[in-house]
């Protein structure tokens, strides 16, 4: 009776360390939902409403895809980071020079994100292990040249069965593709519930 007990245990322990919460299966479904939407790749700087604002709903870049799938589960990134970087505006990179916030465009920064995810979510490993990536987690990376990227894990596997699939917008819109390990990992986070 001990024996299957602690099996019983095991397993279950088991199952809760590699299973998401349906927070982040939800947050997963709602990215791959996003690339139902005929986006078109646009950096341009918008002026949005406060709060719950958004850039066109046929525009956008990579940041857009988070901001669009966290707001399907009712969080609004940009007054999250708005507050945050109103408050903390040390804490965030100074790459743009700016001295003050602005509510149209700091969430729709990668390195703010990734501030803003370090802050209030979980850090977690970033390696060459396609285990380590699980739906609704948040990936980052350096594509070079200074230029940052970031995409949402989804339910969906590549075609090896190896890897989940991202939900990201490079230059085509809001696709799934197989790109986790294409290009250099710098983030790797879980915000939510």
């Amino acid at each position: 009776m001990i024996r299957f007990l602690i099996t019983c245990f095991f397993i279950t322990t088991n199952i809760f360390v590699f299973s998401q919460s349906s927070f982040y299966n939800e947050l997963a479904d709602a990215a791959l939902g996003l690339t139902k939407q005929n986006v078109v790749y646009d950096p341009s700087y918008f002026r949005i409403a406060y709060p719950n604002g958004d850039v066109p709903s046929d525009r956008g870049v990579c940041t857009d895809v988070i901001i669009r799938a966290y707001r399907k589960l009712g969080i609004d990134l940009q007054q999250k980071v708005h507050e945050d970087m109103s408050k903390n505006f040390d804490q965030y990179p100074t790459i743009w020079g700016l001295t003050r916030t602005d509510k149209n465009i700091d969430h729709r920064r990668v390195p703010n994100l990734m501030t803003f995810f370090k802050r209030f979510g979980r850090t977690l490993t970033i390696s060459q292990k396609p285990g380590d990536y699980l739906p609704g987690d948040i990936v980052c990376w350096n594509l070079g040249g200074g230029i940052t990227h970031i995409g949402i894990v989804i339910n969906k596997k590549s075609t090896d069965h190896k890897r989940y699939l991202i939900v990201h917008n490079i230059g085509a819109g809001q696709v799934m593709a197989d790109c986790l390990f294409d290009y250099k990992i710098i983030g790797h986070y879980r915000y939510g519930e």
